[in-house]
This record gives structure tokens, sequence and C-alpha cells, in this order.
């Protein structure tokens, strides 16, 4: 058997980031303009090539560092997409990651590879370069899923919240509406919040309750068998 690797085709890998933001109004994905051909001064996911020395996910880091300032935040290996004409510089493949962001909690800053970055809504999405408009899509109906059984959504939140926020966000997220008194039985019946105590002020309706993800009661939960569902 021939172990000699050099007989093989070796095609390019980038990693590229779709990342998720939720302002309280609009769910978003932060877009960059490229300085570069191909698609210069067009609008892309932040993405780059993997280096050999780097894990998938340590490059995923390195470019929403690097291109958007960045860090520390919720990362999920999304899907390796590998179409045959998805790049006009030869043959790439894209192992992508989508983020979660709460975007008043951070403040982007432009790398020097970029014109410009900006959160667009998910419904209002320009004409992309590469195939990142499929991606998203794909990162989308991966996001819908994963909220229904697990409570990643809380990263796009701000720390206290109202149950009226949590199902706006849903709602915006899985595309329809909820039913508000079964979202709020589903919820509260998860045992995963925590009441602060204070309530929100200056709305049109009366003061409304604040919550907390309780994550130690849900790591808890999790040894005991709990399964999260909405």
């Amino acid at each position: 058997m021939n172990n000699d690797l050099s007989q093989y085709p070796r095609p390019s890998v980038t990693v590229d980031c779709v990342v998720f933001g939720y302002d309280g109004e609009h769910l978003s994905v932060l877009l960059l303009n490229r300085k570069e051909a191909p698609f210069a001064n067009h609008w892309t996911l932040l993405g780059g090539f993997l280096n050999l020395e780097e894990t998938f996910e340590t490059a995923a880091e390195r470019i929403l560092s690097q291109k958007a300032g960045l860090t520390g935040l919720y990362l999920e290996q999304l899907y390796t997409f590998g179409g045959l004409d998805r790049d006009p510089r030869g043959r790439v493949l894209s192992v992508s990651y989508y983020a979660l962001v709460n975007p008043h909690q951070f403040e982007l800053v432009v790398g020097t590879m970029a014109n410009d970055l900006r959160w667009c809504s998910i419904d209002a999405l320009p004409a992309l370069g590469f195939d990142h408009n499929h991606i998203i899509d794909i990162a989308r109906r991966r996001l819908a899923a994963k909220v229904t059984y697990q409570p990643v959504g809380f990263e796009l939140l701000n720390e206290q919240f109202t149950i009226t926020e949590l199902q706006d966000l849903y709602e915006r997220i899985l595309g329809e509406s909820l039913d508000r008194r079964n979202f709020y039985k589903k919820i509260m019946a998860s045992e995963i919040l925590k009441s602060t105590g204070a309530r929100r002020t200056g709305l049109k309706s009366r003061p409304a309750e604040l919550f907390t993800f309780d994550k130690t009661r849900y790591e808890q939960l999790l040894t005991e068998g709990f399964h999260f569902k909405i």
C-alpha cells in the first residue's frame, strides 16, 4: 500500500462562520464586506483559510477575533460544504460554524481584510459571495431545530429578560408564532429560569418580572436525565 500523500489532490480548506445576533427586535447575521477578489466589495460571511497547525475550532476563533474583534462566543460546528464550483479560485472545502452573540455586549472591530462589517436581518439578506446564502440557510434551520431541545438561545439575550422577550426570540428563530400560555407553561416547567425579584418598567403593560438563565440548575438537571423541550 502506497502511503505517499503527495499523489493525492490537495484541496484548500476554509472555515466560515455564521454569527447570529439578536438585538431585542431582529434576528440578524454578521456580514463582512470584502476588500479582495473574488467578490471584492461584496458581502460575505466571516471566513478564512485553515492553517496547518490549527484545529477547525481554533481557526474559527481566530477568524472571529481578527476580523470582528469577537471572542469567547458560543460556537458549534455546522456542516462541511464541498460544492465543485463554490469558489472561483479552485477546489475549496468549507467547514462552517455558527456562533450566537448578543450585539449589545460586543463592540465590532473591522479587521484589515474588510471594508466594513454590518448586522443584517436574517429576513432581508443581500446576495452574498460564494455559497454563503446557502450556508446561512442551513445554519438557520440548524438553530431552529436546536433551540427546541437545548436552551442555546439564552446566549442571544441580555443577562436579565422577561418571558415575553424570551418568547419573541424563539418566535424569530423558529419563524412562527407560539401560544403565550403554552410557552410560559413549558418554559417554567423546565425549572431552568431563576427570578431576579426585579421587574422591567417603562412598558405599555404592567411591569414584567425579570428572569435569568440558571445554568447551574440546567447542568444538574441534565445529570438527572432531564430533556429540555419547547
